[in-house]
C-alpha cells in the first residue's frame, strides 16, 4: 500500500509540476510572440560586401514555422527561427542575384539529416557559385551529411581539434519480439509482399533475407551517390573517395588535409579572416555578415500574376480524419484538394509528398480526389525524403513524378497487424475476460485472445484484396502491366535512383523542377505559386502542442531510456485497419 501511495503522489507531483513549468513557459513564449511580431516588419538594408550566413546545426524541416519568432530556448520543437528547405533554398536563389552578397559562410554542425534534403539544398548552393560567387564551410564536428553539404563550397574548413566523420552509410533496424514476449504481447500479422517489413521487428529478432536484400539495395544506391558526388565537387575519383571511407583513413583533422577532403584547419575567427580577403576587403574591416532567417532580398518581388500553381504539401504518417502535427489526415486534404479542383485560378498542382504511408483506406480516399483534380489540371509529384507504400498510392495517379536520386520510395505492399495481449492480461496482469456473442466473428480482433485460422484467413482475404487494387492503381497511373507492378512491388523499397530505372518515377529533380514541369503541362508562361495548407500562427501551434509536450515531459521523468521503446509500441497500438505502411523503425546514419 505504501508503494503504490508512494507512486501515486510522485505522478501526482509529475503532472502539478509539469503543469506549473508548462505555465510558466507559455507566459514566457506569449511574451516572445508579441515582441516577435515586430521584429517580423523589420526590412533588413542588406550593405556591399556582404556575406550570407547559413547556420546548419539543426534537422531541416520540409517547411518552417510561420514567422519571425523564437520559442526554442523554452524548449519548445519546432519553434525556433530554424528555417525550412524552401525557405533556405528561396535564401540562396534570392542571394545569387543580389549584388550585394559576394558569397556564403555556410556553418555546419553535426544535425540529423535526410539525403534528400540534402540533396535539394546541394543544387541550390552548386547554382549559386555559378554566379561568380564562394562558399566558404566551417566546421567543428561534422558528420556524411553535413559534409555532403560542405562539399559544394569553394574551401572547406574544420576546427583544428574537431572533427570530420567519413565512416559510411549504416542502416539498424530494431527488432522487439522478446520485449513484447517479456511482457506478454503477442503481434499477429498478415501480409502481403515478401518484401514487405513494415511489421516484421514485432515478430522476429532478425532481419529476414528480403528485408536484408531490399536494405543493401537501397542504401548501397545511396552510397554510391554519395560518394560520386563528394568525389566530383571534390575533383576525386569514386575509388579515392570509397577507399577514404571504407579504410577510415580520416581519423585526425590533419590525415582530411593531406588527403584533401578539406582545405585547412582554422579556427572561426581566422576563417572569417578567408573570407574577409574574398570579400576584397580591407584587413581591418570585417564582412558584414546577414543570417539566413534575417536576410531578406526587397529587389525580388513575387509574381503577381492571376495563374497559380498550387504546392500541396503531405508530410507525415496518412491517416484518417483531420491533419496534426506529424500526420497527413485524408479529410485536411481532401478538403485542399477538392479547393485546387474548383478554383479556376488554380492551373496545376504540385503535389509534395514525405510520407512513409500509413491508413489504406485513408491512402485510398486521398488517391481518389487527387484523380478527379488530375481531369481538369495537371498533376505533377515531387517527391521529398520518403514517399513510399501510402505515400507511393497517393502518388501514382499523376502525370509526372520526380524524385531525388536519394529519396526512399516504392514498399507497394500491405500488411495488417492485431496484438494479442491474453498472456499480458492473465497471466501478468490478472485480468480475465469473459465473451457473449451472436455472430462467429463478433468477437474478431478483441486483444484477450489469438485469431483464430478462420479469422487469420479473413483477414488475409482483406489484405490481398487491397494489394490487388494498389497494384490496378499504380498499373493505371504509370501505364504499364499489372504484372510488371507486381514483379517491382512486393512491398520492396528502392532508392529514387533505382525507381527511376523501373518506371517508378519518371525524373530526377527536386521542387523547383517540379514546378517547371507542372507549367510547362498547364501551358503557363506566367505564375504564382501557392502553399498550401497555410502555416499557422506560432500562438496557435503552440497551444495545440502544448498539451502533448506536457504530457511527453511527465511520461519520459516516469520511464527514462524506456520512453523511446514505450512511443514504438503505442505507435504501433494505435494503428487501425490495414496498412500501406513503410518500417518507420528504419534508421540510416
Amino acid at each position: 500500500m505504501k508503494q503504490f501511495l508512494k507512486f501515486t503522489l510522485a505522478s501526482m507531483f509529475g503532472f502539478l509540476l509539469a503543469g506549473f513549468v508548462g505555465f510558466v513557459l507559455l507566459i514566457s513564449a506569449v511574451s516572445a510572440l508579441t515582441s516577435g511580431l515586430s521584429e517580423e516588419t523589420e526590412m533588413i538594408q542588406v550593405p556591399d560586401n556582404s556575406v550570407l550566413h547559413l547556420k546548419i546545426n539543426y534537422s531541416i524541416p520540409e517547411r518552417g514555422s510561420k514567422g519571425n519568432v523564437d520559442l526554442s530556448m523554452f524548449g519548445m520543437p519546432g519553434f525556433g527561427k530554424e528555417q525550412g528547405l524552401q525557405d533556405l533554398i528561396k535564401v540562396v536563389n534570392d542571394a545569387a542575384i543580389d549584388e550585394h552578397i559576394k558569397g556564403i559562410y555556410l556553418e555546419l554542425d553535426l544535425s540529423s539529416q535526410s539525403f534528400a534534403i540534402v540533396e535539394e539544398l546541394r543544387k541550390a548552393l552548386l547554382a549559386f557559385k555559378k554566379h561568380n560567387k564562394f562558399i566558404v564551410a566551417y566546421a567543428e564536428m561534422i558528420d556524411e551529411y553535413g559534409y555532403y553539404l560542405a562539399a559544394t563550397a569553394n574551401k572547406i574548413y574544420l576546427n583544428p581539434n574537431g572533427t570530420l566523420v567519413l565512416n559510411g552509410l549504416a542502416s539498424e533496424v530494431v527488432y522487439l519480439k522478446d520485449a513484447l514476449d517479456k511482457i506478454g504481447l503477442e503481434p499477429q500479422l498478415i501480409r502481403h509482399g515478401k518484401f514487405k517489413s513494415a511489421g516484421e521487428p514485432f515478430i522476429a529478432n532478425k532481419m529476414s533475407n528480403e528485408n536484408r536484400a531490399q536494405i543493401e539495395s537501397y542504401l548501397g544506391s545511396l552510397y554510391h551517390h554519395f560518394v560520386a558526388q563528394i568525389a566530383l565537387d571534390r575533383k576525386k575519383d569514386n575509388a579515392f573517395v570509397h577507399k577514404v571511407i571504407n579504410e577510415l583513413k580520416i581519423q585526425q583533422t590533419h590525415q582530411a588535409v593531406e588527403l584533401g577532403m578539406i582545405d585547412g584547419v582554422l579556427y572561426d575567427d581566422q576563417v572569417k579572416e578567408e573570407i574577409q580577403k574574398l570579400c576584397l576587403q580591407p584587413t581591418e574591416k570585417e564582412p558584414h555578415f546577414i543570417l539566413a532567417s534575417k536576410y531578406k532580398n526587397s529587389s525580388v518581388k513575387p509574381a503577381s500574376s492571376a495563374n497559380q500553381i498550387a504546392i500541396l504539401y503531405c508530410n507525415g504518417e496518412i491517416v484518417s480524419g483531420k491533419s496534426s502535427d506529424g500526420n497527413i489526415g485524408s479529410i485536411s486534404i481532401c478538403e485542399q484538394l477538392k479547393r485546387i479542383r474548383k478554383d479556376e485560378n488554380i492551373k496545376a498542382l504540385v503535389l509534395r509528398i514525405n510520407s512513409p504511408g500509413g491508413s489504406a483506406l485513408a491512402s485510398d480516399v486521398m488517391w481518389r480526389e487527387i484523380e478527379l483534380v488530375k481531369k481538369s489540371k495537371p498533376v505533377v509529384v515531387s517527391m521529398g525524403s520518403v514517399a513510399a507504400s501510402g505515400g507511393y498510392y497517393i502518388a501514382a495517379p499523376a502525370n509526372w513524378i520526380i524524385a531525388q536520386p536519394n529519396t526512399i520510395t516504392g514498399s507497394i505492399g500491405v500488411f495488417g497487424m492485431l496484438l494479442n495481449a491474453q498472456n499480458l492480461l492473465e497471466n501478468k496482469l490478472g485480468v480475465h475476460i469473459e465473451t457473449v456473442k451472436f455472430g462467429e466473428y463478433a468477437d474478431l480482433g478483441m486483444p484477450n485472445r489469438p485469431l483464430n485460422p478462420s479469422e487469420k484467413q479473413v483477414i488475409q482475404n482483406g489484405v490481398d484484396l487491397i494489394y490487388t487494387d494498389f497494384i490496378k492503381k499504380v498499373a493505371q497511373g504509370r501505364k504499364i502491366s499489372e504484372a510488371k507492378v507486381d514483379s517491382i512491388a512486393q512491398g520492396r523499397v528502392w532508392s529514387g535512383k533505382d525507381a527511376l530505372k523501373i518506371g517508378l518515377v519518371d525524373e530526377l529533380g527536386g521542387l523547383d523542377r517540379a514546378i517547371a514541369v507542372a507549367a510547362e503541362k498547364a501551358k503557363l508562361t506566367e505564375f504564382r505559386t501557392i502553399q498550401l495548407p497555410g502555416l499557422k500562427e506560432p500562438i496557435e501551434q503552440l497551444f495545440e502542442s502544448f498539451s502533448s509536450e506536457a504530457e511527453a515531459f511527465v511520461l519520459k521523468q516516469q520511464l527514462g531510456p524506456q520512453y523511446t521503446w514505450f512511443q514504438t509500441i503505442k505507435k504501433q497500438c494505435k494503428y487501425q485497419g490495414i496498412q500501406t505502411r513503410m518500417d518507420h523503425t528504419l534508421s540510416i546514419h
